[in-house]
């Protein structure tokens, strides 16, 4: 069964009558989490689509681009954003439900939110309520506001190219921390670690732009420093 037959059958259920933690209290293990993750970007995507006042074709197709949606996958991924997009479900819900399945800690709700970031910048700009509306979803994930700003350094043009707010760390650090900082962040967005954490496999090609973000941001810092 596509994964997109399983998310759409979940979203489905809620336009039924169940309520958002019935469905996703159903997802919480492996390979259930890995729909659970995509109906989150599918639901926070949608909603997020709108906070700037409109929904463009350009954020539907970054939505595709996220997942690497196939050919035959597309009509129902289309069918599955769609379902989001009218749910009334407010965001908040959304991301505190995420929150409690995935836990604070877990890098899964990093690679989300990047998910995010991507179909925010699909239009070629970054809208201040699209800012707003990222910073609440990152404080309901409990993500420290330094995540964030990497995050945000990493995805939005001319935001703060700083590398070392592109890889979180702080100046003042020596030249070895920011390393293991640096290789711990190349680590993580290892396709078969994303792909243990819940990312499904459709998604996984999203951290691409990271790693391209971090490298540059390192080379540039240990060519400074050498």
């Amino acid at each position: 069964m596509s994964i997109w037959t399983r998310i759409s059958d979940a979203l489905s259920a809620l336009r039924q009558g169940e309520s958002l933690a019935t469905v996703f209290d159903a997802l919480r293990t492996p390979p259930e989490r890995t729909v659970a993750f995509a109906i989150a970007v599918v639901a926070l995507g949608a909603k997020m689509a709108k906070a700037d006042g409109q929904v463009t074709r350009d954020e539907v197709t970054a939505f595709r681009e996220v997942f690497q949606i196939a050919k035959e996958d597309e009509p129902g991924a289309a069918r599955v954003f769609n379902l989001a997009r009218q749910d009334v479900a407010g965001f908040e819900d959304y991301a505190a439900r995420v929150h409690r399945m995935f836990g604070s800690d877990d890098p899964a709700l990093s690679d989300l939110m990047e998910g995010l970031f991507h179909i925010a910048m699909a239009d070629g700009t970054y809208h201040p309520a699209e800012d707003e509306f990222l910073q609440r979803v990152a404080v309901i994930f409990g993500m420290e506001q330094g995540a964030f700003r990497a995050l945000r350094a990493r995805f939005v043009p001319n935001w703060d190219k700083d590398p070392y707010a592109v890889l979180g760390v702080d100046p003042g650090m020596k030249t070895d921390e920011i390393r293991r900082v640096w290789r711990g962040l190349v680590r993580e967005a290892h396709p078969d670690r994303m792909v243990a954490r819940g990312v499904p496999a459709e998604a996984v090609k999203m951290a691409e732009k990271r790693l391209i973000a971090i490298n540059k941001a390192w080379d540039t810092i240990s060519a400074e420093r050498a």
